[in-house]
C-alpha cells in the first residue's frame, strides 16, 4: 500500500501542475486538444468542446496537450527558419501570453504548497519531539567529529537560536544546520540560566548532502509540543511564510548538490520519492487522522515546491526553457531559429537524462540497502 499511496499523491501533484497550464491556455484562447489524468494507454475518454478528456493507465501524473506543440518539430523537419502557427496554437500567440501559460504550471505547484501549509496551520498539531538539549555526538560515537565541541559547546547546553532563528526542539536544530554545510553559524545556548553565543563552523556530510555540528538529542528530555490552530487569515499568512521558507531551503539544497555531494545518495528518483511519500502517509495516519493529514500535507508541499523550482529553471525541454525562449523572442522581437532551439534542447535533454540515470541508480542502491538491513 505504501507505493499505492505514494503514486496517488504524486499523481495529484503533477495533475495540479498540468491544471495550471490548462486553465491559462483556455483563458488565452489556445486550443487544448487533450487533457489526461495519468499517462500511457487511454482507458476512458470523452470529447467536450474540442478537448479530449482522458483517464490513462499509469497514475504518474498527467498532461495537457495544446494545439501547436508539434509546430516546432514540423518547422525543424521542413528546414524553415521560423515556426508557422495558427492563432489558436501555442506558438501562434504573443510570447508573453505563452510565458504565462507555461509559468502557470509551476505557479500552481507554489499555490498548492500555500494551500497545504494554510490547512496545516488551521488544523494545529500535537507531537512529541526531543528537546533542544544536546549531547555532544563524540561522547556517544567517538569516531564522529563534533564541531560544537571545537567551538566550546558542552553536553547539557540547550540551543535557543541558530543564526537568530528560534529553536523549539531538536528537529529545528537539524533543519537550520543541515542547509548550512561548511559555513560559520552563530549558535546561542542556555547554560546555567545564562545565554552564551558560539561561532560554529559546520561539517559537510557529502553522503547525505547536509551540514552537521556533531550534536545528538538528549533522549531523557522528550517534550510534548502543542501547536494551536490558527484562524483563516493568520493561517494563510503562515502558509505563505512557510512556503517561501521551503523555496529558500530548496534553493540552498540545490547549491549544496554542486558542492561535491555523493549524487547517487542525495538525488532521489521517482521510485524513492514515491516510497518516501507513501511511508509518510502510513506513518502519519498511524498516529491519528489529524497528525497523518498534517504529515502528508507537509511532505506534499515540499515535493510541490521541488516541482515548482525544477520547472522554472532555464533548462531546455522543461517549462523554464520554453519560458526563456519566449522571453528572448519578446525582447528580440523575432523568433529564435528552430535549429538553434533544437541544439539547445538537445543539451537540456542530455542534462535531464543524466539526472534521471543518477536518480534511478540512487534508487537501486537505496532499495538494495533496505533489503540488506532486513
Amino acid at each position: 500500500m505504501t507505493v499505492v499511496y505514494g503514486l496517488v499523491f504524486l499523481c495529484f501533484l503533477v495533475f495540479f501542475h498540468e491544471t495550471g497550464h490548462f486553465l491559462l491556455a483556455k483563458f488565452f484562447k489556445v486550443k487544448v486538444e487533450s487533457f489526461s489524468i495519468g499517462i500511457g494507454p487511454v482507458l476512458l475518454h470523452r470529447n467536450i468542446k474540442g478537448t479530449d478528456y482522458r483517464l490513462s493507465l499509469f497514475p504518474l501524473g498527467g498532461y495537457c496537450g495544446m494545439k501547436g506543440e508539434k509546430d516546432f518539430s514540423a518547422a525543424l523537419e521542413s528546414g524553415s527558419s521560423r515556426i508557422i502557427a495558427d492563432k489558436d496554437s501555442l506558438y501562434g500567440i504573443a510570447p508573453l501570453k505563452r510565458v504565462l501559460i507555461i509559468f502557470a504550471g509551476p505557479l500552481f505547484n507554489f499555490i498548492f504548497a500555500v494551500i497545504a501549509m494554510t490547512v496545516v496551520g488551521m488544523l494545529g498539531s500535537e507531537y512529541y519531539a526531543p528537546s533542544a538539549k544536546i549531547i555532544l555526538a563524540d561522547e556517544i560515537y567517538p569516531e564522529v567529529h563534533s564541531a560544537a565541541r571545537d567551538a566550546g559547546m558542552l553536553t547539557g547546553d540547550i540551543i535557543k537560536t541558530i543564526n537568530g532563528n528560534r529553536v523549539n526542539d531538536f528537529s529545528d536544530i537539524f533543519s537550520y544546520v543541515s542547509v548550512c554545510p561548511d559555513e560559520d553559524i552563530v549558535v546561542t545556548v542556555e547554560r546555567n540560566e545564562e545565554l552564551l553565543d558560539f561561532k560554529v563552523h559546520t561539517d559537510f556530510d557529502k553522503d547525505q548532502g547536509i551540514g552537521k555540528i556533531g550534536v545528538s538529542s538528549s533522549l531523557d528530555s522528550v517534550d510534548k509540543r502543542i501547536v494551536e490552530p490558527l484562524k483563516f487569515f493568520p493561517a494563510f499568512f503562515y502558509g505563505i511564510r512557510e512556503t517561501c521558507r521551503l523555496v529558500f531551503i530548496s534553493f540552498k539544497t540545490m547549491k549544496i548538490i554542486f558542492m561535491g555531494t555523493n549524487l547517487t545518495k542525495t538525488v532521489s528518483g521517482p521510485a524513492r520519492i514515491t516510497t518516501m511519500l507513501g511511508n509518510t502517509v502510513q506513518t502519519g495516519f498511524s498516529e491519528g487522522a489529524k497528525t497523518g493529514f498534517c504529515y502528508t500535507l507537509n511532505f506534499m508541499a515540499l515535493i510541490s515546491i521541488s516541482l515548482f523550482i525544477i520547472n522554472i529553471l532555464p533548462v531546455p525541454i522543461l517549462d523554464g526553457g520554453l519560458i526563456l525562449f519566449s522571453l528572448i523572442e519578446f525582447f528580440a522581437k523575432k523568433q529564435i531559429s528552430p535549429k538553434i532551439q533544437y541544439y539547445v534542447q538537445f543539451i537540456g535533454l542530455a542534462f535531464i537524462g543524466f539526472l534521471i540515470v543518477i536518480g534511478l541508480f540512487g534508487d537501486i542502491q537505496y532499495f538494495i540497502s533496505l533489503a540488506g538491513s532486513k
